[in-house]
Parts: C-alpha cells; structure tokens; sequence
C-alpha cells in the first residue's frame, strides 16, 4: 500500500473511531474531606511515630489504572511518607488483605517522599484494574506526625494502626483498630470515556451518621448503586464530601462549606454535578443561641441563601450542574431546637432551594423523609432516634429521590456507555 493509501486509511479509521476513544484521564472514584480532629478522634501523641496506617475504601467508579492522593492540608511540617502500598482486603473492615493482590506503590519512581504542609500529592499510577464498589485497602508507613493531624474522623469504616512498616505484610496482625482516616483524600481511576461525577457536600447526614460501620449505606453509597444500575449514568461516579457537623457560613467541624469548596469540589476532575446538603447546622445553631428574635432568623437566611447562591456561581463557572438538597426536618431532636421560629427559617430556607433558578435542580429529601403527619419531624421509619439523623432506610429513601434524568453526566435516551 502506498503511503498516501495509509494515510488515507489512518484518517478514515480515526474518523470512525468514537468520540471517547481520546478522552482517557484520571477521574476520582472515592474521596473524604478532611480537617483537623479533636477530641477522641485524634491519634494520641506518638501513635504517628514509624507507624503503618491501613485504610480501607470502597470505590463508585472502575478503571485499568489507580492513584492515591494523600493529604497534609492541615500540618504544619512535612508528612513523611516512607513506603505505601495497596491490596484487596479479605473482608471490609479486616486488617488482612489478599495476598496475591498487594503491590507496592510509588511516588515518581520512589518509595517515599515528603508532602509539604498544606498540601497534596499523588501517587504514580499502579495497575491494579478495579470496578466499580471493588474494596481497597491503602497502606501508608510515616515517619511521624507532621505538627497537625489531617484526618477524616467520620469515617464509617475500620482503619489499622501498627508499629513499623506493615506495607508488605498482608495480615497485619499487632494492630490496634481506629475509627477514622488520616491523610488519605482521594483514590483515582484511569477512565476512558468517562461519564462524570457527582459531589455530595453536606453535614453529618451525608456524612453518614445513622449508617452501619465497614456497610458502605450512607445515602451517596446507595445513590452511586442507583447510578451504576442506570443505563443513563452507568460509569458514573458518587464522591462523598461530607463531614459532621459542618456548616456553610462558618467553621467548626471543618472549614465551613464555603471555604473548602475549591479543594473538595472545584479541584476534583471529570466532576459534572454537585449537590448541596448543607444547612441544618447553621440553622440549628441559631436554635442554641440565647433567645434568638426574628431578626436573626432573618439575617441568617439572607447569609445562608446568599452562600448558596455563591457556590452555585462558583461551581457554574466550572461547567458544573448544581442540584440543591432541601433541609430535613428536626422537630423530634434534643440536640437542636425546632422552635416556631427555629422551624419556620428552616420552611424559608427550604422554600427558596425549591424556587426555580436558584439551583439548577432541586432533590426534595425533606418531603421524602418527613412524617405526613408532622411535617417538622422525621417519619419514625426513618429516624435513627436522635430525631436528626435518618437511618439507613431513610438513607435509601434519600438516594431514590434523587432525579438521574436532571444530571449533567446523564446520558439522554438511555444510551449504553462506553
């Protein structure tokens, strides 16, 4: 064949080729937001030194490829990181992982390296090819902790902490169990023809406070299986960014809303939709305020419907589609105070996410999880028992009211994914 031939040829078949076959990237199919733990949720002083961490996640999006990212948003030194590695756990929330599957994992060629404070750092692709909802279990051996603890304390998952370098030891046998991740933010796959992603931020609830410990049932864990079982949004993934007791205006419980959306929705690639779930906290924390008067009910829903209307611009300039999430009720709580004025701002609030154009899309989880008899109030088929916080059959009710039609990364028609 001559050489025009071929080239002619190659042309043709590149023509042909779809339009996904080019757009290979790295995509996140797990995250968690972190922050500085207090209290009962920090390691004790020490507990860092020459000491193996192992973590276990579950992802929401499969690929040929994976990286990690680990995080020091929140040190004030270097985070030593000595070797890492990565396996398929026996069992979630065991300490032993499957032999045949551990592979070491490495940072530009190298075993280790040190992440600044303040920031993040990825990992060099490994080739471990994993689908969606597959378990991973992430081991890192560090040097010591690096003034300040970045931590994600809501984790709902069992981690492992042992003395010395257990990166190649698959049973992990002296460990002491915590509750919580450290350092580690993100796992990415290498997807071709990816489909998008969804950030969930929000509070505990999102969090997955009410959920089953290692059972992977918080409501974004159950959206993320209705997505996998549509044609629509097959491939796409779910990424978790909530954190307990967080709110939007102000910090607390970590950054406030506001001030972590850049790193924990806006930096992430491929992310096609957020949805905002925030809100109870705010407007809870008011209800603990000595004797709060109609003014500052009103002042706080011009500050809280403002902040909406800021991430929404903010993620909208990104190409984002920004879905908001109405307020659940609380009325049954001892935490919070569902007052006529407390629960009349909650009504407000609501009544504007529900107004067309202020989000682009409105998720009703109040109306899904509320007592048709008492509308301030979750229904008791829902409600862990503190009166705030739903249980997984509520967690399920949340993730079925979710519109998949109305997501950007949804594709029209039904058609199959790549």
């Amino acid at each position: 064949m001559r050489r025009t031939e071929w080239a002619i040829t190659g042309l043709a078949l590149l023509s042909a080729a779809p339009a996904w076959a080019s757009s290979c990237g790295w995509q996140p199919a797990w995250v968690s937001a972190q922050m500085v733990p207090g209290g009962d949720n920090r390691l004790v002083s020490g507990a860092m030194t020459d000491a193996s961490l192992r973590q276990t996640v579950r992802v929401s999006a499969g690929g040929p490829r994976i990286r990690i990212r680990i995080s020091n948003a929140f040190g004030t030194k270097p985070l030593i990181v000595r070797s890492a590695s990565i396996a398929r756990p026996v069992r979630p929330g065991a300490a032993a992982v499957q032999t045949a599957s551990l592979v070491p994992i490495r940072f530009g060629g190298r075993a280790g390296m040190a992440v600044p404070p303040g920031s993040d750092w990825l990992s060099d692709p490994v080739e471990m090819p994993v689908a969606a909802f597959d378990d991973l279990s992430v081991t890192l051996h560090v040097a010591g902790e690096p003034g300040e603890q970045t931590s994600h304390p809501g984790s709902r998952a069992t981690s492992w902490l042992a003395k010395g370098d257990a990166t190649r030891d698959p049973a992990m046998a002296v460990a002491a169990p915590t509750e919580h991740w450290f350092n580690l933010s993100g796992v990415e796959v290498e997807a071709c023809g990816r489909t998008g992603a969804v950030v969930v931020l929000g509070d505990s609830i999102t969090d997955g406070r009410g959920s089953t410990t290692n059972g992977n049932d918080r409501w974004p864990d159950l959206l993320a299986r209705r997505l996998a079982a549509d044609r629509r949004t097959r491939g796409m993934a779910v990424l978790n960014q909530g954190i307990g007791g967080n709110r939007v205006l102000a910090d607390g419980l970590g950054p406030s809303a506001l001030a972590r959306l850049d790193r924990d929705v806006l930096a992430l690639a491929g992310v096609t939709d957020l949805i905002v779930f925030e809100g109870v906290n705010d407007i809870g924390t008011l209800s603990r305020t000595e004797r709060p008067i109609q003014a500052d009910a009103d002042a706080l829903f011009d500050a809280l419907t403002g902040a909406y209307a800021q991430i929404a611009a903010r993620a909208r300039a990104r190409g984002l589609r920004v879905h908001g999430a109405t307020i659940t009720p609380f009325g049954a709580s001892d935490y919070y105070h569902a007052t006529p004025l407390i629960e009349g701002l909650r009504t407000r609030v609501n009544a504007w996410i529900r107004t067309p154009g202020h989000f682009d899309g409105v998720i009703d989880l109040d109306r899904v999880v509320a007592d048709p008899a008492r509308l301030d109030r979750l229904a008791a088929a829902f409600d862990t028992g503190d009166g705030l916080h739903p249980n997984p059959a509520g967690f399920a009710r949340m993730a079925a009211a979710v519109p998949i039609g109305s997501l950007k990364g949804a594709v029209a028609g039904g058609a199959a994914r790549p």
